[in-house]
């Protein structure tokens, strides 16, 4: 009986994240031509095609569909085996940072599971805006951090990709207006930037009607109903929701976060990147 191998996994689900055989080898430290083959290894086995063209490039067929969340469980059950043999006599200190988006959502489960894996390790946990954890992280002060990638550095070991969108109270604005209201954090923001930029270009009228230094001023702003923002879908919960067709918003790129590891990380911290690459990764998906 053949068995699916977590190396031809780790390569399908970076297509599937990524989208494109390009990233997905980008993503893997392998040549296209290599990615392929391994996906052709992996419908060998499977016995059924995974991908089909779509359009210019790649989309899943259903079996592909199918294998999605089976190859997530795998590589999940795999990961918590290796990080449990290695963790058991792991000790020390862990410095870890990470901005508010994964402190809420995506996080908390698995700083769990990997405290139940490595019980002798110290987490310290600071949760911050990406320049100032970018600075700690250089600075040594941090052993990882998870923070808005604005442009690739030696220092990453992974990236998650995670489309913004526009972001509303559930009960719509209180008030409509002509000139659209945003609730954004203060300078420097990938995501305030980024709004503005997609605004400035289609041309549509705005306000700042709330700024903070924090998301939770944000979240204020954005439940009371008086402003729009602009986040991912880790921000879309407790009476907030993706704002409704009829704003005719401009499109938006994806945002991304790196997870990077210290000059001086030691084991436990890089058991951690590795726990955060696929489970971060599948809590986007």
């Amino acid at each position: 009986m053949q068995t699916l191998d977590p190396d031809l996994l780790k390569t399908f689900l970076a297509f599937v994240d990524g989208g494109s055989l390009a990233k997905a080898a980008s993503t893997v430290g392998r040549s296209p031509s290599a990615v392929t083959a391994q996906m052709q290894r992996l419908e060998e086995i499977v016995g059924e095609p995974l991908l089909a063209p779509q359009g210019r490039g790649r989309g899943l067929t259903p079996a592909g569909e199918d294998l999605v969340g089976h190859a997530r469980r795998i590589l999940a059950v795999h990961t918590e085996a290796l990080l449990a043999l290695k963790g058991a006599r792991a000790d020390g200190r862990l410095a870890v940072g990470t901005t508010q988006d994964f402190a809420d959502r995506g996080l908390p489960e698995l700083l769990r599971a990997f405290a139940v894996s490595h019980p002798r390790v110290r987490i310290e946990l600071r949760v911050g805006r990406s320049i100032e954890l970018g600075q700690a992280l250089q600075a040594g002060d941090l052993d990882l951090a998870i923070t808005m990638r604005q442009s690739p550095g030696p220092d990453e070991v992974a990236v998650i990709g995670e489309p913004m969108l526009w972001l509303c109270s559930q009960k719509g604005l209180a008030a409509r207006e002509d000139v659209l209201p945003l609730a954004l954090l203060d300078p420097q923001c990938g995501f305030r930037e980024a709004a503005l930029a997609a605004l400035d270009a289609a041309g549509r009228r705005y306000r700042i009607a709330a700024g903070s230094a924090s998301l939770a001023g944000v979240r204020t702003a954005v439940n009371a109903g008086i402003a729009l923002t602009l986040r991912t879908a880790r921000f879309a919960h407790s009476g907030i929701v993706e704002a409704p067709r009829e704003f005719a918003l401009p499109p938006v790129p994806t945002a991304e976060f790196a997870i990077r590891l210290g000059q001086n990380a030691g084991r436990p911290a890089r058991d951690l990147a590795t726990l955060l690459s696929a489970g971060l990764a599948s809590s986007a998906a």
